[in-house]
This record gives C-alpha cells, sequence and structure tokens, in this order.
C-alpha cells in the first residue's frame, strides 16, 4: 500500500465516523501533497460535508473537517490553538528563521502532522497547533537555539501578520501555467517545468503536473520553495500578441 493510498484511507474512515456517529472528525495538519491527494477523491466524500481551515485564510498547512451544522445540528470550532514564541530578552536574541523554530519544536518530541503554520514577524513566531500539545508546548518549549523565549496563548493573528496580496501585471506569451510560473518567480522555462516534474506546483490544492496545461482566471498557484499567488485573467494583448495578465502575489 502506497502512501497515498494510507493517506486516502485515513480521509475515508474520518468521513464515515463523522456520518455514522453524527460528529465531527478532523484530519491532522496536511502539507500540500496530502492536500491534494484529499482534493484528487473530494467526490468520494460527497455523503458528508467537508471543508477546510488551517487557522487562519490563506494557510498552507490546513485540516479537513468532516460535517456540519446543518447535518449534525450543532456548531464546533476547529482544534487549532494559536501560540505566540517571543524571545525573553529581544535585545539579546539570535535571528531565528523558520527552521529555528521547527527544529526546537521537533525536538520536543511533537509529529509535524500536529503543527500548522509558522509565521515569523522580526524575532516572534506565531504558531498554528493541534490543541492537543498547545499546553505541552507551552510548558516545554524554553529555548529556540540559543534564545530563551516564553510562549503564550493568542486568540487571533495580529494585523501586521496578515498578508495581503499584491496586485501586478505580467506579460507572458500565452495562458499556459509554466510560462506564468516562469515569468512570476523570474526563472528559466526549463527550470520552470522541473517545478512540475518534481510535483511542486499545485492549483487549487491539487498537484499540476501538466506544464502545458491552461491556467484561468480565479486560480489560485501554490509553488513549494517560492510561495502563492493568484491569477486574476488577462487583460488584453500586446502588440506582439503577448497575453497581457494580472495577478495578486503573496
Amino acid at each position: 500500500m502506497t502512501q497515498n493510498d494510507l493517506e486516502l484511507s485515513r480521509f475515508r474512515d474520518l468521513a464515515n465516523r463523522a456520518y455514522q456517529k453524527n460528529i465531527y472528525t478532523y484530519t491532522d495538519f496536511l502539507s500540500l501533497a496530502d492536500l491534494a491527494v484529499f482534493m484528487e477523491h473530494e467526490r468520494d466524500f460527497g455523503f458528508i460535508s467537508h471543508e477546510i481551515n488551517g487557522g487562519y485564510e490563506d494557510a498552507e498547512r490546513v485540516m479537513v473537517r468532516f460535517g456540519s451544522a446543518d447535518e449534525l445540528g450543532y456548531e464546533e470550532a476547529y482544534p487549532i490553538s494559536l501560540l505566540r514564541i517571543a524571545p525573553l530578552q529581544s535585545k539579546f536574541a539570535d535571528d531565528l528563521t523558520h527552521r529555528d523554530f521547527l527544529g526546537s519544536l521537533m525536538n520536543l518530541g511533537i509529529e509535524r502532522d500536529v503543527l500548522g503554520d509558522i509565521l515569523i514577524n522580526e524575532k516572534c513566531a506565531y504558531l498554528f497547533c493541534k490543541e492537543s500539545v498547545a499546553d505541552y508546548i507551552i510548558d516545554s518549549l524554553s529555548r529556540v537555539k540559543h534564545t530563551s523565549v516564553m510562549i503564550t496563548r493568542e486568540e487571533a493573528l495580529p494585523d501586521i501578520m496578515k498578508k495581503e496580496p499584491v496586485e501586478t501585471s505580467v506579460q507572458i506569451p500565452s495562458e499556459r501555467i509554466d510560462a506564468l510560473v516562469a515569468k512570476v518567480y523570474h526563472i528559466s522555462r526549463e527550470d520552470s517545468i522541473s517545478l512540475f516534474r518534481e510535483k511542486r506546483v499545485f492549483v487549487n490544492g491539487r498537484i499540476m503536473e501538466n506544464n502545458s496545461g491552461s491556467i484561468k482566471p480565479g486560480d489560485s498557484v501554490t509553488v513549494r520553495g517560492f510561495g502563492k499567488f493568484n491569477y486574476k485573467g488577462m487583460t488584453g494583448l500586446s502588440k506582439k500578441g503577448k497575453v497581457n495578465a494580472i495577478i495578486e502575489k503573496y
């Protein structure tokens, strides 16, 4: 049985349990690749409502929840906590990276699938995690790299952490997705095609392996290792016949 088969089996078990017991069920935090497995088979779960949430809009790592208030007769919050990890003395703190925070959390014996996105603001991090491990992290994580830290629960991300996409115009030979990825991230067409072969390009949550496929207005594109953008559509053609297009880049 492949890893994808195992993931799909877990999704089915959760969906069936929600349907049969009339309770909400939740996946762990899913990577882009795991989410793509779910999205590929989404039609198989039409017998039960499901939605996706990572604790904030545009989260990369997300949970799938099976069940809805209409079906179950009650509402329930996602079991997601938001923690702020900050230096005790900012003046003497290291310049900490995403890898530093993640490494310190993993050193506590915590599995990656109970951790959502980690967002960095200067020397602080905002961590989304499963509620079941929040207290353990608060009690156990005292140091990141060489920096002593304190951890607090937060109700929501501060406004400064809410990324707004920047709208910009690009000129591409056509609405082929490999051409757009190459243009947006300033890489060669060959390097762009390699990203598709390596299964690092996702369109609306699904792995996109067909680099010659067309992009449509409203599509959301994530490229692992590069970022995310939304395609708004073309505004016309240049004198040389190239497509003038608008994107929103995060």
